[in-house]
């Protein structure tokens, strides 16, 4: 009996639910309109983010990968974490959510052997940090790249920085990283990638500008 990984298959959302060989009226494009039409909402709007990213730097986005020690790569192979972080929530708000980013080293999880990484770290070259910029709720839409704002930083200037390494704020990123537009991302990225290999190769660099 096999008992090893599944490896997924892409889904267009035209596939049937059925029952001894009937289909049963519904499919999983139906399943996907029920579960995340909310891309406001915390968890799907961190996987809306990644996804944007990823076609902004041209990643391989067939399936994505839950478990994973990083988000996305590009093709030239760097690795990249994505966070985002929101003005406005689903509920209720008396005020604006300020804005932090969780930056926080981690473990992950290793499916082949089912077993989570002795190492606690970060696993990428640069981060994105993305910001759905937007602040009134009857014109919020997450599909409007124009209301989305982009900090790349590199991932050892993260390791590096003598600030909390949980989270950091958004006063903390615009100290030493511009704002960058979506279609910018993939220039951006690079960049970051370059000043990475910098800091981890010894030399010093300079932050008084976006790399």
């Amino acid at each position: 009996m096999d008992l090893g990984p599944i490896k997924a298959q892409r889904l267009n959302g035209t596939e049937e639910f059925h029952s001894n060989g009937k289909a049963l009226g519904f499919n999983v494009g139906d399943f996907w309109s029920w579960s995340v039409s909310d891309l406001v909402s915390n968890a799907s709007r961190g996987i809306l983010a990644e996804y944007i990213v990823g076609r902004a730097i041209g990643a391989d986005l067939e399936i994505r990968d839950e478990w994973g020690a990083y988000d996305l790569r590009t093709p030239e192979g760097t690795r990249i974490e994505v966070k985002s972080a929101a003005y406005l929530q689903t509920w209720f708000q008396k005020r604006l959510s300020p804005i932090s980013f969780n930056c926080k080293k981690h473990q992950y999880w290793n499916p082949e052997k089912n077993e989570q990484s002795v190492e606690h770290g970060r696993f990428s070259d640069v981060y994105v940090f993305a910001l759905l910029d937007h602040t009134d709720k009857k014109t919020v839409n997450p599909l409007d790249l124009s209301q989305w704002k982009f900090f790349v930083v590199p991932t050892a200037w993260l390791d590096a920085r003598k600030g909390s390494q949980r989270s950091i704020t958004l006063a903390s990123l615009r100290r030493s990283f511009s704002e960058t537009a979506w279609q910018d991302l993939a220039e951006r990225v690079k960049m970051a990638a370059e000043v990475n290999q910098k800091i981890r190769g010894g030399e010093e660099v300079l932050f008084s500008q976006n790399p």
